[in-house]
């Protein structure tokens, strides 16, 4: 009886190779899954993307895909390159640049969207396309109206700069949110890496 029952158990091999196909049938499950939904990701981000662009550029009727190349800006074909967009106003005029920025926040990547005038050193809107921070602190930084209208006219000169809550009193300075200091900071500390990247470029 007790050989016929040892007999019967699966051997460590069987176990294993049991286990490696079904992590593998697993794996290209989820793979799949991903292959399949990653248009529709992507057209969702994209479609988020330009509506936002419109949002952070006031009086913005048309854009215009850019990217830098060889000194200068020119129309991109690229679906991939959406580092920049140009905003025209009704009749055709450059209002400004709308430029995607991203960095370390307290959680995780913060990504943002905003619209540049670089004749006026000036951010005259801000948007939060991605973010995990915390809900009901972090999370503020998108949900905070006050935080938000800040960047609807903020000065880059000399750089943006963070301060406490209450106490701004010039144009290139902004209010920390109360319990969320540090995704206050990685705001600013992207936004201002970002013009830094971009001002002399788009000054050309």
């Amino acid at each position: 009886m007790n050989n016929l029952k040892r007999n019967d158990d699966p051997s460590p091999i069987k176990l294993i190779l049991t286990l490696g196909i079904a992590g593998f049938l697993s794996g290209l499950a989820i793979v799949g899954i991903y292959e399949v939904t990653l248009p529709t990701i992507t057209a969702y981000k994209a479609k988020v993307l330009r509506e936002a662009v419109f949002k952070v550029l006031p009086g913005t009727v048309q854009i215009e895909k850019m990217h830098y190349v060889d000194g200068q800006l020119q129309a991109s074909l690229s679906e991939q390159d959406d580092s920049i967009y140009g905003g025209y106003d009704n009749k055709g005029t450059l209002l400004g640049y709308a430029l995607t920025a991203d960095g370390p926040g307290f959680q995780d990547t913060i990504g943002l969207l905003y619209g540049y005038i670089p004749e006026k050193r000036l951010i005259v809107g801000m948007e939060v396309l991605e973010s995990r921070e915390t809900p009901g602190l972090g999370d503020k930084i998108y949900k905070d109206a006050e935080f938000t209208a800040i960047f609807l006219e903020l000065a880059v000169e000399p750089t943006i700069v963070l301060v406490k809550k209450g106490n701004k009193s010039a144009p290139n300075e902004v209010d920390a949110i109360t319990g969320a200091t540090i995704s206050s900071k990685a705001v600013v500390r992207i936004l201002n890496e970002s013009v830094a990247k971009w001002q002399e470029k788009l000054s050309r």
